[in-house]
């Protein structure tokens, strides 16, 4: 599993969102956006697979598969592309 960007270890999980699939999968997602201050996220595949990308910096975008996940630091804009079916939640942590 990737860690991208160092979650602190002394955080803890204070909600997720449902499953998403392609289908449900809200439009805000797909465009660039980015997590509150001081919170955390974590995409997390269930089925399938997604590619994440960072809107700026030096990472590739990322492809996550079943069972992978990614930590999403705050304030950094992201997004996600789904070019096939695929599930995943996304976890916030504080």
């Amino acid at each position: 599993m990737s860690s991208g960007g160092g979650r602190p270890s002394d955080l803890r999980m204070v909600r997720s969102t449902r499953l998403f699939d392609e289908s449900t999968v809200p439009a805000g997602l797909l465009a660039a956006h980015q997590i509150a201050a001081g919170v955390w996220g974590r995409v997390v595949v269930h089925t399938g697979s997604l590619t994440f990308a960072y809107e700026e910096g030096p990472e590739d975008p990322l492809e996550l598969h079943a069972g992978e996940g990614h930590d999403i630091p705050p304030l950094r804009p992201h997004r996600l592309v789904l070019d096939g079916p695929a599930t995943f939640a996304i976890e916030f942590y504080k």
